[in-house]
């Protein structure tokens, strides 16, 4: 191995720290556990049901001072929004029926008084916030196998059970970020962490494509080093789209507001483990399978004769040029 790798310049040895690997992905998700069992998670009105309003003042708000006339309000969270001081979100929990919410708005309007411009009322009951959770977690387990799936056309089974086994490990160690430090998880989580999918799915399908193309080139080198040469031949590409990728993310994070606080947070954290997966779990899982002979294998069918012939025809070597089309007189 040292040797393919001095004279193709294959410097990161990615297998010899497989286990490694292995260990801190396995600790993420058991932190994760833990932390879905002890606290849970802190679910939005978009999955608990309950009345979030935005509103905003000309002058700077008195945050202690709305709290305190809105103390009347069940499981009251008021954050303030942007640098002025002039903007505040306020959440707070529902009842069963809508109409209630809304006299919970109208209440919130008429205790604070003249003087705010309300620009966002979401009013969720109970019973919608638990049809859109498990709508979400179905979308989500409905994601991961339809790109399985893919993965299993595209190239093989192997490939689709490591690829899911990444995606697996990125998403659930995601959410338990959300867990663990307390933050909000609604429906535009839900969308970071689907398009995160997506993302991690293109990564570990550049490697994987890279992968296969050295099994077929390099039939005498090792199943180790043909996985160290497909992540060293695509490292510089997925550290740079990581980058680049998770630059965006940062942005979002710091200059996005509120309303894509959960998003970006999701993206950003996603992104970065995500291209972790996909190295050290994605690729060294392929050891554990017989990958040597996938994608090698002899066509059969009404037209493997034809494509026998047409593949000897090409390698056959051209006759030489003539303007009459090999039909000139003698």
């Amino acid at each position: 191995m040292k040797n393919i790798f001095e004279k193709r310049d294959y410097n990161f040895n990615v297998l010899k720290y497989r286990k490694w690997g292995y260990g801190f992905a396995i600790l993420l998700l058991v932190m994760s556990f833990i932390s879905f069992a002890v606290r849970g998670l802190n679910y939005g009105i978009d999955f608990q049901g309950g009345v979030l309003v935005e509103l905003q003042s000309e002058q700077p708000i008195d945050i202690s001072k709305v709290r305190s006339d809105l103390s009347f309000l069940k499981d009251l969270s008021i954050q303030s929004i942007g640098t002025e001081g002039n903007n505040l979100l306020i959440q707070t929990l529902g009842s069963e029926e809508e109409t209630t919410g809304n006299q919970i708005v109208n209440h919130i309007k008429e205790t604070l008084g003249p003087g705010y411009n309300y620009t966002r009322v979401e009013v969720i009951g109970p019973r919608i916030g638990n049809e859109l959770k498990n709508k979400s977690f179905w979308a989500s387990v409905l994601a991961l196998l339809a790109i399985a799936i893919y993965i299993w056309f595209r190239f093989e089974w192997p490939f689709a059970i490591g690829c899911l086994l990444s995606l697996a490990n990125n998403l659930i160690a995601t959410v338990g970020l959300f867990s663990i430090l307390g933050l909000d998880f609604d429906m535009i989580v839900v969308a970071g962490l689907l398009s995160l999918a997506g993302y991690a799915c293109n990564d570990t399908v550049v490697t994987y494509d890279r992968i296969r193309e050295c099994l077929k080139k390099y039939k005498k080198v090792s199943t180790d080093e043909i996985l160290n040469m497909g992540i060293n031949q695509t490292l510089s590409r997925t550290i740079l789209t990581g980058l680049t990728t998770v630059m965006v993310a940062l942005i979002l994070l710091f200059f996005g507001g509120e309303t894509l606080y959960g998003f970006s947070v999701a993206m950003a954290f996603g992104i970065v483990y995500g291209t972790y997966s996909s190295i050290f779990i994605a690729v060294p899982i392929l050891r554990y399978f017989n990958i040597r002979n996938l994608g090698d294998k002899t066509p059969t069918g009404p037209y493997a004769e034809a494509a026998k012939y047409e593949m000897e025809a090409k390698k056959a070597p051209l006759p030489p040029y003539s303007k009459c089309g090999g039909h000139c007189p003698r």
